[in-house]
Order: C-alpha cells, then sequence, then structure tokens
C-alpha cells in the first residue's frame, strides 16, 4: 500500500488540527467522550476501506497501514485499535479464519496465504485477542464479496463459461483486470467458494475450479463426467494449437520454395516443397481427430440438454400426477351435469322475470306512440280543409246574389286525398248543415226587404 497516499487523501489531510487528533491514540474508556471516539474511528474505518478499494485489493496489514497513512513522519498511534474494531464488528477478518473452514486443496495451493487451523490457534495464543501483529494479513470483507461478484461476472461473459471447469492459470489471465495479485484473486475464490458458486480442487497436480452454471442453484463436487469432459477439452485445445502451427510451418516450407527456385536451387525447391507436402498430411490427420473430439463434446452437450428437458419432463409428470390425484373422468362428468342444470334453471328464472317487465315495457311504448300520433294527425287535418266563411250570402246593401256570385262566394273545393277520420267528417257535415240554413234564412227575409218603401 506504499505510495498509494495521493490517491487515497481525506480532505482534512491538510488540516494541521484536525490531523493532529486524529493521529493520536484512542482513549481506553470509549465512554469518556463517545463522540470524539466514534468519529476518529469511523474516519480510519472508511479510509482503510477506500484505501484497499483504490489498489483493488482485498487485504490489509498493520504494517502496510502505517506505512500508508504515514504524514510528516509519523504514523497514526490508534490503528490497532482501529483493526480490532473492525473485526470484532465484521468488517474484517484474519486471513487465517477467513480459509480454515475449506477443504484440503486450498491448503496445497503454496501462495503463501492460507494457513491451517493449529497455525490459527498459535497466532491467537501468542497474541492473545488484545493485540495485533504488524505481519498478520486481515480480509476486508465488503471488499472481497464486491470481488467475487465481479469474477463470477467476467467468467460468465467470456468464451470458458461454456466449460465448467477451468484451469487456475486460465482463470489468472481471465481475472487480470478484475484481480490486482493472484492473492485477491484466491480471496475471489474462496467467498465464491463459501457462496457455492465455485469448488475448487487438484487434478493430478494442476488446480481447476468449477463454476455454477445458469440455472443451478449451488455448486456439485467435480465428477468423472465433469474431468471426461475437461480432458477432451483441453484435447481440443491442444490440437488446435498444433494445426495451427503446422499450418504456419507448411506455409514456411512453401516460402523457403519458391525463394530458392529464385535463386535456380530446383533440387533443394522441390525438396522443401515434399517437406510441405508431409506437413500438411500431419495437418490432416491431426484435424479429423480434431474433428471427432468436437462432435463427440457437441453429443456430450446435447445430451445434457436432453437430460435437463427429461428432468422437467419428469417434474411436470409428478406434478401434474399430484394435481390429479382426486379427479376422476365420473366426477367430472357428474360436475358438468349439475352446472348444465343449474343454469338450465337460471335461465328459466330469467326468461321468467323478463316476461313481466317487457310486457309493462311494451304497454308504455305503446301509449307514447299512440300520444305522438295524435299530436301529428292534428295540425294535418286541420289544414286540409279551407276555412268556412262566417258572414252571410248576399252584399251589405239588401241586394241577392246571382248565380255567378254565389257560386264565387263558395269555399273552393279540396283535392286533399280523402284520408281523414269518420269524427273529421262528422265535424265537416255540421259545418255544412249550419252554412244551409243561414242560406235559408236569408232567403225567406229578402221579399220583405224588397217590398219596404225607399226612403
Amino acid at each position: 500500500m506504499s505510495n498509494a497516499t495521493e490517491m487515497i487523501l481525506a480532505p482534512e489531510w491538510d488540516d494541521e488540527e484536525r490531523m493532529n487528533f486524529m493521529f493520536s491514540d484512542f482513549n481506553e474508556n470509549r465512554d469518556v467522550n463517545t463522540t470524539d471516539w466514534d468519529s476518529k474511528m469511523d474516519f480510519w474505518t472508511a479510509l482503510i476501506v477506500k484505501a484497499c478499494r483504490d489498489r483493488g485489493t482485498v487485504c490489509v496489514s498493520l504494517k502496510e497501514l502505517n506505512k500508508t497513512f504515514r504524514r510528516k513522519e509519523r504514523s497514526p498511534l490508534g490503528l490497532a485499535t482501529v483493526i480490532q474494531s473492525m473485526a470484532r464488528c465484521g468488517k474484517i477478518q484474519r486471513e487465517s479464519e477467513f480459509a480454515a473452514n475449506m477443504d484440503c486443496g486450498w491448503l496445497s495451493w503454496s501462495v503463501g496465504l492460507l494457513l491451517v487451523k493449529p497455525l490459527k490457534w498459535t497466532f491467537s495464543t501468542l497474541l492473545g485477542s488484545s493485540q495485533v501483529s504488524l505481519e498478520e494479513s486481515f480480509v476486508v470483507i465488503e471488499l472481497v464479496k464486491e470481488k467475487a461478484a465481479e469474477l463470477l461476472k467476467v467468467y460468465r461473459s467470456s468464451e470458458f463459461s461454456r466449460c465448467s471447469i477451468i484451469s487456475f492459470q486460465e482463470l489468472c489471465t481471465l481475472s487480470a483486470d478484475v484481480c490486482a495479485d493472484e492473492s485477491t484473486l484466491c480471496m475471489a475464490l474462496l467467498q465464491l467458494q463459501r457462496d457455492k458458486q465455485v469448488t475448487v480442487s487438484l487434478h493430478e497436480g494442476e488446480k481447476i475450479v468449477k463454476f455454477c452454471q445458469a440455472g443451478q442453484d449451488h455448486i456439485s463436487q467435480v465428477s468423472d463426467v465433469d474431468m471426461g469432459i475437461y480432458k477432451l477439452q483441453r484435447s481440443q485445445k491442444l490440437l488446435e494449437e498444433r494445426v495451427e502451427k503446422l499450418g504456419v510451418e507448411a506455409d514456411k516450407c512453401k516460402e523457403e520454395a519458391r525463394l530458392l527456385l529464385k535463386e535456380g536451387k530446383k533440387s533443394q525447391a522441390l525438396r522443401c516443397l515434399r517437406g510441405r507436402k508431409r506437413v500438411e498430411k500431419r495437418a490432416e490427420s491431426l484435424f479429423a481427430k480434431l474433428e471427432s473430439i468436437r462432435g463427440i463434446l457437441d453429443r456430450i452437450a446435447q445430451s445434457q440438454t436432453d437430460k435437463m428437458v427429461i428432468q422437467a419432463y419428469q417434474a411436470g409428470v409428478s406434478a401434474l400426477r399430484l394435481s390429479l390425484k382426486d379427479v376422476t373422468v365420473e366426477r367430472a362428468e357428474s360436475l358438468v351435469d349439475q352446472i348444465q342444470e343449474l343454469c338450465d334453471t337460471q335461465d328459466e328464472v330469467n326468461q321468467a322475470i323478463s316476461s313481466v317487465a317487457s310486457a309493462d315495457e311494451d304497454i308504455d311504448e305503446l301509449e307514447e306512440e299512440l300520444k305522438s300520433l295524435i299530436a301529428e294527425s292534428k295540425p294535418d287535418s286541420i289544414s286540409r280543409f279551407p276555412e268556412v266563411p262566417t258572414n252571410v250570402l248576399g252584399p251589405p246593401g239588401g241586394h241577392s246574389l246571382g248565380g255567378s256570385d254565389l257560386l264565387s262566394s263558395l269555399p273552393a273545393v279540396p283535392y286533399s286525398p280523402l284520408d281523414i277520420t269518420d269524427e273529421q267528417l262528422e265535424e265537416e257535415l255540421n259545418n255544412l248543415k249550419l252554412t244551409d240554413s243561414g242560406f235559408e234564412q236569408e232567403k225567406k227575409t229578402s221579399p220583405a226587404r224588397r217590398l219596404e218603401p225607399a226612403q
């Protein structure tokens, strides 16, 4: 963590008074001034986590912290107390404790990090619970979980995701951008193994890592089938490399033959071409073997897919059998008959209720229609006939009307169609009777008027 101070300086790092307080030791009793004690503890806790995150590591030691946070030839006096407090809160953990519950395969990696349980007990016995060794390394739990998630994401987005097993060296190359060093990768794998996402084992002296595949809840142990697939994949990769090298060698022989032919060395050029033919034959033989391995791997992948489909079928059949446990054809037919009977009864009830309501609705509608017809017929019937005159026949001077005058004074004959009612005809007849009686009276009085002397 040396030479990293510039990356992790706090905003108040240049505040002399503030830094003098932060670099001072903690009080033995927190209750004396809880505010200052907690403020100092929060400051160094956040700064330690930030320093590790900036460097891309997940482990820290007291010696590294003293060197990293050195200011004006001074080191913080309370870092040991901070480490003890973080360990009690579960924010950090000794590497030995972090790896103690892993299987023995981890203990033979010889990376200088994973300590056996007796060594952890020795540390606890010699140092005691209140002391922190300068050299002892601690794992920051928050950061190791972040690295584990990043490592799993990188694996699943790479070409190796098709392979459940990958060698440790290949994983180191794959995770170079995620894990700053091998120790960080080991801690991330330990966390993934705790989360049951990977399992690590040794095979013929080679460290291999098996990842949990998509759709699986937890990782399973490495089986013989897994190892068989892993060997086939390794053979495939080896053959691909050899075929590629032979292709390069054949091209080289052809180029040498062309140069020798330009120099006039025909016999040497012929030997180069013969060597090129031999190389091409070897490449063809290896390529045929490579195709066989690829075919086997494709069949294995297809069989795994078939196995998954069959397992899904079995689960579906079991679920269907349980859901149809108490269901029979006779019971289903009986229920259908009961439902049909109830539906028929309901339809009859609805029909009886709706018949009464529809009868009332029909009467109301007919009455409304009759009223509308009467209202429409009244103005039409009156307008068909001409207005009957009210004055008596004859001129105002007492002279009787002639035949032509009498005809002209009568109303015009209506030409409208005779689609009137009996009541209207009766009313018209009464009007005509009234007109005739007036005319007779005028006729009787007209001779008397003629005998009166003129004034």
